[in-house]
Parts: structure tokens; C-alpha cells; sequence
């Protein structure tokens, strides 16, 4: 069960919780405080947890109280304090912060030191809105046709605020990176992921919020236009696209993930699989 709970003599009704809502399952109630209004929607991010300026709302039996003040100095903290920004300031980052971000690619790691990563970042807000809008008139052609529409129906609420004239895909971010990999590098498909993840935290770092964006990823794979415009070399696939900007809101704790399973091994033991387990195993390996 997914549930907030509110302490309202700490409550400043200011609606940052809501604001900052991923699945947007937040609103006001009568009194102006916040409540689920949608259980079902929320993927329990804990955005409402960590933003909340007072320390007033709880999530599930996540207190804040119990959340370290968000500390962007040491890594460790770095890393627990590390938020998916989706509201962002309409400003471009600093050309030096930019050059900054650019100076740090060349120290990402690769497969067997390839190196052959493409960067293609946009720095003007301008260019980003000329691709925002290219973005928008494609998928209006996309949504019109007919044989589609099971596929948008599985979308319907991001499809009804795209229509509304909401930038679901960009989040209105002032600027983007694609990491694109040539498909003869040995770790093709590996190698953008960690150079965004050193991205990522180097730019939380800079005091720069950043958003992993599947939506504009799938866009890149169905609309080839778009790797012409964001300058892609041929034979370069585009494996991922990170959103960037200032960030509007400032998360003020980090939330309290649960932990994942580790398995502690201390010393080996081997185990005489069934032939059918080891097909199972060999086949699930090779999954996705």
C-alpha cells in the first residue's frame, strides 16, 4: 500500500510534493494538504519525501526524519542525494559549467579503452526548442494513424498531456546529451550508460539536475531525422539520452530506498544443476 501522511502543524501548504509528483497521483485536499488521490499511479520514487521543505510529509513508513540532509560535497552523499529533475528553470547552464561537463568526458571509462563514444550535446535552449518541435509534429503525424492507437491507448495519460501542450518527452529541459557508440565497439551497448552515470553525478555535482529520458530515447530509434539534426555519425547508434538544466526544486533529504538482495559469498559451492535448469538459466541470460 502506497500512502502519504502529513504532519500539518509542519505543513506550509506550499505544494512542491505535488509539483514534483512523477505520476502526478498528489493533490490538495479540502484543507490544502497534500493527499494520494491515485495509489495505483505511484512508483514509489519518493520525490514528495525529499523535496518537502519542512520535513512534513511521510511516505508509507518512510519518515523524514530518518533521511540524511542531501550533501552533494563527499560522493557518498553525492550519490544518496542524486534526484531524477523533471522540473527545470527555463535558463541555460553557464558556458563554464558547460565546458566543465564537456572536460570530464574524456576520463569515462570504456570496453577495452575504446574511446569511440560520440557526445552530441544541445547548449541552446534555442536548438532544443527547434528539436522539441520537430519531436511535436512527429508524433501528431504518428498518433493519427490508425493502426497505432493500441499502442497510444497504453500511453493514454502521457498522450492526453502531450496533447495538451505539455512537453512530456523534454520535460521543457534547456538542454540535452545523446551517447552514441559505433556498433563495431566491443561494449556498444554498455559504454553510454556508464559515461551517463558519470555524467549524471559529476553534473549533480556542478549543482546541474539531470534525468535519464526513455521517452526521447524511443524517439531517436523511430524518428532517423532526429540523429541527422543531433549530428550522429553513420554507423553511430544513439543508446541513451539524458535530460539537463538547473533545477527548479531543490530536494532537501535523501529518501530511504529498500535494500537490494545481495548474495554474501564467503566461500564456493558447487551445485549439480538438471540439464533443465541450466537451459533455463542459459535462455534467461539471454533475455532482452
Amino acid at each position: 500500500m502506497k500512502t502519504i501522511s502529513i504532519d500539518k502543524e509542519k505543513c506550509i501548504h506550499c505544494g512542491l510534493c505535488i509539483g514534483d509528483c512523477v505520476s502526478g497521483c498528489i493533490d490538495f485536499d479540502e484543507e490544502k494538504f497534500p493527499v494520494m488521490k491515485d495509489e495505483a499511479r505511484c512508483i514509489a520514487c519518493q520525490h514528495c519525501l525529499a523535496v518537502c521543505p519542512v520535513g512534513a510529509l511521510s511516505f508509507c513508513d518512510k519518515n523524514p526524519e530518518n533521511s540524511q540532509e542531501a550533501n552533494y560535497d563527499d560522493i557518498l552523499g553525492l550519490i544518496k542525494s542524486r534526484r531524477s529533475v523533471r522540473q527545470y528553470k527555463e535558463e541555460e547552464i553557464s558556458s563554464d559549467i558547460m565546458q566543465k561537463l564537456k572536460e570530464m568526458l574524456p576520463y569515462i571509462p570504456t570496453g577495452c579503452n575504446s574511446h569511440s563514444l560520440h557526445f552530441s550535446i544541445v547548449e541552446k535552449k534555442e536548438a532544443m526548442d527547434v528539436i522539441r518541435e520537430k519531436v511535436r509534429k512527429l508524433l501528431l503525424k504518428t498518433m493519427s494513424y490508425k493502426a497505432l492507437s493500441p499502442i497510444m491507448n497504453k500511453f493514454s495519460r502521457y498522450k492526453d498531456a502531450f496533447l495538451n501542450g505539455e512537453d512530456v518527452i523534454f520535460r521543457d529541459a534547456p538542454h540535452i546529451v545523446v551517447v552514441s557508440s559505433p556498433l563495431t565497439a566491443p561494449c556498444a551497448n554498455v559504454d553510454p550508460i556508464i559515461a551517463l552515470s558519470y555524467f549524471e553525478l559529476y553534473a549533480q555535482h556542478l549543482g546541474v539536475g539531470t534525468c535519464w529520458c526513455g521517452f526521447a530515447q524511443a524517439c531517436l530509434k523511430i524518428f532517423p531525422e532526429l540523429c541527422e539534426m543531433l549530428e550522429i555519425p553513420a554507423g553511430y547508434k544513439p543508446v541513451y539520452v539524458m535530460l539537463f538544466g538547473y533545477p527548479k526544486v531543490k530536494y532537501q533529504r535523501t529518501t530511504q530506498p529498500e535494500p537490494y538482495k545481495i548474495a554474501e559469498i564467503k566461500e564456493i559451492r558447487e551445485k549439480d544443476a538438471c540439464i533443465f535448469c541450466r537451459i533455463k538459466r542459459l535462455v534467461t541470460n539471454f533475455l532482452r
